[in-house]
């Protein structure tokens, strides 16, 4: 039953992530005097805690029993299918996210102020959407009298679950499986409870992008390097210039304002990392190039390892006329597979234009396990909707496409191969396994964690929930 009861652990352990995301109120405890026993915590002690309304403590952090209402409703407004859980593993979870920000807050794991409050900014303005742009009606649905006490309660909200995502990768980011524990894991699964690996296909794919052209290139260069002169020469606002012309709908409705920049945290492309971190306070860049079109960047503030800029992105366009030799190119190529005279894998490594694929053929990797195979229930939807009626080495008419720049492409696909449902083998499904394994090893690592965690935590449990029986010691029994 070992591999059934680890599938247990694993939707427990799932549960904690989705939890971990999911908004509910929270505060720091303040020492204030009423009738609890003073108890040691590892790190500071605690003396005596208010617990009118209170359904947990943990460490400073506590969990009032609004708090548990309202994650669940919010849970369930998320889609998420709560049946599958009762109340007091649900209630389990919550004090595991509380177990986790507190003690990151203990081993002094940084989380960046400013890249938060840039994330409640879009936040606010996501949910404004859903209010016709409503201020007002936003505040009165959040129960809130004015924006910046909704965005406080939104910045700590964050805060605590992003201490606590950055927590649990901590435990976690170190622990690796061997060849031979992956051998053993297998090996230790009974044979029948080994498990059944459904069909999965392998897909390759070629890709032709229609050529922008020099001229509209250097349109977008002139444009830019105007908008530059403009600010720099004219005093213009480069926030209006962003909200008005910027081709990036995330950073344009704040005026080109980007979530800040860490020189030890890369986040974007390696091209605009080299401008804005070679840039001096307050200087706009020259126009560049990346994968998106081409920026201008502003740096507003240097804080150290900190930058905070804004941008502004223009996409040259492509011609009519560019788009149907694009797609001419791809259909001559199509009919050579078609004809057999040349293999897919071959005039894919020959003639795609998209650099991931390309050179293996074509094959589409998955991301979620970095190797070739899909299963069939998970294949991407766009994808499926054009192999599902493909048989053995046909190949789809040409699919129109969009490059991350709003850009048209065109595609053609084929199914390479195709493994039917089969019980798991070492050699064929290794990295499946591998992960499995790993799994294993991580659900075990913060098992051991949480059981040492909680024995050294000021931990209080009250109302219904003393009945529990939880799968951690939280009653400390």
């Amino acid at each position: 039953m070992k591999f059934i009861n680890n599938l247990k652990y694993l939707k427990a352990f799932s549960l904690t992530f989705f939890v971990a995301s999911s908004m509910f109120a929270q505060e720091i405890i303040n020492d204030t005097a009423v009738t609890e026993t003073k108890v040691a915590d590892s790190v500071k002690p605690f003396s005596e805690i208010k617990v009118d309304g209170v359904a947990a403590v943990v460490g400073e952090y506590i969990v009032l029993d609004s708090d548990v209402d309202k994650t669940i409703l919010q849970l369930k407004a998320n889609g998420n299918d709560l049946s599958q859980f009762s109340d007091c593993e649900l209630f389990g979870r919550l004090l595991e996210d509380k177990l986790y920000a507190h003690h990151a807050i203990q081993d002094s794991i940084v989380i960046n102020d400013a890249e938060i409050r840039s994330y409640v900014n879009q936040q606010v303005d996501r949910f404004k959407v859903n209010f016709n742009n409503s201020e007002e009606e936003m505040l009165k649905f959040y129960k809130k009298d004015n924006l910046k006490s909704l965005k406080d309660e939104m910045f700590e909200i964050n805060k605590a679950n992003r201490l606590a995502s950055e927590m649990q990768k901590k435990i976690i980011d170190d622990v690796e499986v061997t060849p031979d524990e992956v051998r053993q894991y297998f090996n230790d699964i009974p044979k029948e409870e080994r498990p059944v690996f459904g069909t999965e296909l392998k897909v390759a794919q070629i890709v032709i992008e229609p050529k922008v052209s020099k001229e509209a290139e250097q349109k977008v260069i002139d444009k830019l390097k105007g908008f530059k002169k403009d600010v720099e020469e004219n005093g213009a606002s480069f926030s209006a210039k962003a909200l008005f012309n910027s081709a990036d709908t995330g950073s344009k409705r704040t005026g080109g304002r980007l979530p800040t920049m860490n020189r030890a945290k890369p986040q974007m492309v390696k091209e605009f990392r080299e401008v804005t971190f070679s840039m001096q306070e307050g200087e706009i860049s020259e126009p560049f190039k990346t994968e998106y079109g081409y920026h201008i960047v502003y740096l507003e503030k240097i804080r150290g390892q900190e930058y905070d800029a804004r941008h502004i992105l223009l996409i040259p366009e492509v011609s009519e006329a560019e788009k149907q030799e694009a797609k001419e190119r791809l259909e001559t190529v199509r009919k050579s597979i078609i004809a057999g005279d040349i293999s897919f894998e071959d005039a894919a490594r020959e003639a795609s234009d998209e650099i991931k694929t390309k050179y293996e053929g074509g094959l589409i990797r998955n991301p979620e396990t970095q190797d070739f195979t899909f299963p069939l229930t998970k294949m991407p939807t766009e994808i499926y909707t054009e192999i599902q009626d493909l048989g053995e080495n046909e190949v789809t008419e040409i699919v129109s496409d969009y490059t991350r720049t709003g850009n048209v492409k065109y595609k053609i696909y084929t199914v390479s191969d195709r493994i039917d449902e089969h019980e798991a083998n070492f050699s064929r499904d290794f990295l499946k396994i591998k992960e499995l394994a790993l799994n294993e090893k991580r659900l075990k690592a913060i098992a051991k964690w949480q059981e040492e965690k909680i024995m050294d935590t000021y931990i209080k449990i009250g109302g219904v929930y003393k009945d529990c029986e939880f799968t951690n010691n939280w009653l400390k029994k």
